[in-house]
């Protein structure tokens, strides 16, 4: 058949043709050049995502290093624990299909929906991108379920976990402290840099000073995987076990923490002690009641329940009193005035002064505790029955000078120790200069007074000091004049028990003290304790080893006064200091004193062979 020269395409039709003709050309040009890019040009790139498809890896967290007591007790450890965790990115984008998963979840986990909700956003906040621990410790019977379920739950896994452990509960919490996950303002720091979200790390205590020890090394996992993303039978590529964290050995010793813990919680008032060797600054006891039990955060907490836990300002069993508060100290603070008027010349060991009972300046009276008055005293027996009177005035002829601020703060008052935990408050020992400014800026009523003066010559007033600060001025006291620094930390050692590193302190500073005005101060504090004048004479007469000791009662308005004791031991030539406090618990003797002999009796019970026959020598 031939066609006809009316039947020839026309030009429209031909150009149609050429133009679908050379777009077809184009786009297989397009298509095989993308394929010259996928196969030749980028090939090997591919080729090495798609074999990255077919593994997985995964971060092999590793156990932190034990803290231990100076004898080799575990205070804590770890165990291992399953997670139910949720990687929130993987959950469906539709709400609908969202609230049903998390309701299910919820379910799962015995929470309700706002709970997850809420506790995903707090989980978030602090980690972001990193997987939200909904619950720790759940059964084998939810891991078998969400085994069978995986199409339902999405991002949902169960994660063996390595938690800490307290085998002795509250024991020394405040000085153990606790581990949280990685906060994203902590991993901008350098000390947190090869961390990712999700990782922890110390919070609080020892945890927190000595985490870069305690954390260990993570390891990795490779297996291999097939296309739906399940591990395939010996599939495993690599495997790099974690490096345990080392452990951490303390200077606490159990007797003596256990005492001191004991002593506070048996009177049931807020308080705190501290007992430290004088010489190094080594640490025996320091605790704060209330306590807390530091396995609450072990599981995710929202901020409620640390709100219940910080809530009461009064009983407050987060704060640590031994470090963190601070008190004005009562009649525990007359060893700095004693010193600063006989290092000061305003007073020798034999100088007298006449107590009527009161002490007037001006139209202020200044009056002894119960309204005693002792007649004329000397220094040690002033100690000795504690003479406010004696004191005042010194405070007194001390009120123009500065001498008793700078004896303060030669002992280490109102200034940080150097401690090795967190959160410790310098206080205020206050002063002409601090006064005179806050009467210029209009925050009080008045300027600087002989009255001020007056009142901190006997650790009333503006005065604000932890029970740390003043077991530092004891020790300086018993040690001829060294300002320790105090520590928690003793030696870090591996899982073999060798020791990787040491800490010992140095001193922050050494002060001079005469001689004649340490013995004339000790004497009255032995005499205190244990003449029979002494205002602690009935808790500490009968104790079969030489001390020297002072009770305190501050006054605290609007609370009830604040007991106070402070002991030297062995006298004259201590080894330890330890201090007592207790919120509203009255006179130092009836409270903090008592509390101080069951801690000694604790630690020299312990050490009852190393005490010489005499009573007096204790070896090292």
């Amino acid at each position: 058949m031939y066609l006809r020269s009316n039947d020839r395409p026309g030009p429209r039709l031909a150009l149609r043709v050429a133009v679908l003709s050379g777009v077809a050309v184009a786009l297989f040009g397009v298509l095989f050049f993308r394929l010259w890019d996928l196969q030749v040009l980028s090939g090997s790139e591919y080729l090495a995502e798609a074999k990255n498809n077919r593994s997985r890896e995964f971060k092999v967290i590793a156990p932190r290093g034990d803290i231990l007591d100076r004898d080799g007790n575990v205070l804590v450890d770890n165990r291992t624990s399953l997670a139910l965790q949720l990687n929130t990115q993987k959950l469906p984008e539709d709400p609908a299909e969202e609230r049903a998963e998390l309701t299910r979840l919820g379910h799962l986990a015995h929470m309700s929906l706002r709970k997850v909700r809420r506790t995903i956003r707090e989980g978030e906040e602090v980690a972001a991108g990193a997987p939200v621990t909904l619950r720790k410790d759940v059964g084998y019977d939810l891991v078998y379920y969400l085994e069978e379920n995986q199409r339902r739950f999405p991002g949902v896994a169960v994660q063996r976990v390595f938690v800490r452990d307290y085998p002795d509960g509250s024991r020394a919490a405040h000085v153990v402290g606790s581990v949280g996950e990685v906060s994203e303002d902590e991993l901008k720091e350098a000390s947190y840099k090869d961390l990712e979200p999700g990782d922890e790390v110390g919070k609080g205590g020892v945890e927190y000073t000595y985490d870069r020890y305690l954390r260990g090394e993570p390891g990795l996992t490779k297996i291999q995987v097939n296309a739906l993303g399940q591990p395939t039978p010996g599939g495993q590529l690599v495997s790099e076990p974690p490096v345990p964290g080392d452990n951490l050995k303390l200077t606490i010793d159990p007797e003596v923490q256990a005492a001191g813990e004991s002593a506070l919680a048996s009177r049931g008032l807020p308080g705190a002690f501290v007992t430290m060797n004088v010489h190094n600054g080594q640490l025996l006891g320091l605790g704060s009641f209330p306590t807390y039990d530091p396995t609450v955060f072990t599981e995710p907490m929202t901020q409620a329940q640390v709100d219940e836990l910080i809530r009461d300002p009064v009983l407050a069993p987060l704060t640590d009193r031994a470090t963190e508060s601070y008190y004005p100290t009562g009649s525990t603070f007359k060893i700095v005035t004693a010193l600063a008027a006989l290092e000061g010349k305003v007073i020798t060991p034999s100088t007298s002064i006449f107590d009527a009972g009161k002490l007037t300046v001006g139209t202020q009276s200044f009056q002894n505790a119960g309204g005693a008055s002792y007649g004329p005293l000397t220094l040690v027996p002033a100690l000795e029955v504690s003479s406010d009177v004696f004191f005042y005035e010194l405070g007194w002829d001390m009120w123009n000078t500065g001498q008793l601020q700078r004896w303060a703060a030669k002992l280490g008052i109102g200034q940080e120790s150097g401690l090795d935990l967190p959160g410790e408050t310098e206080g205020l020992v206050p002063s002409r200069a601090w006064r005179n400014q806050l009467y210029k800026e209009g925050n009080t009523e008045r300027p600087w007074s002989a009255g001020d003066n007056i009142q901190l010559a006997t650790g009333q007033g503006d005065l604000q000091m932890n029970p740390l600060q003043l077991a530092i001025a004891y020790a300086a006291l018993g040690n001829e004049g060294t300002i320790v620094t105090p520590h928690v930390g003793m030696e870090v050692e591996d899982a073999a028990g060798r020791v990787l590193k040491e800490f010992d302190p140095k001193p922050r500073r050494r002060i001079h003290i005469d001689p004649a005005s340490r013995t004339a101060i000790m004497e009255g504090l032995h005499q205190a304790a244990q003449g029979s004048q002494g205002t602690s004479y009935g808790i500490f007469g009968g104790f079969p080893i030489e001390v020297a000791g002072k009770t305190g009662t501050a006054q605290r308005p609007p609370h009830a006064d604040q007991s106070w004791y402070a002991v030297l031991a062995p006298y004259p030539d201590p080894r330890i200091v330890t201090i007592v406090t207790m919120e509203e618990g009255g006179f130092g003797a009836e409270s903090a004193a008592p509390a101080a002999l069951q801690i000694l009796e604790a630690y020299f019970g312990k050490h009852a062979s190393s005490v010489s026959a005499a009573g007096t020598g204790l070896a090292e």
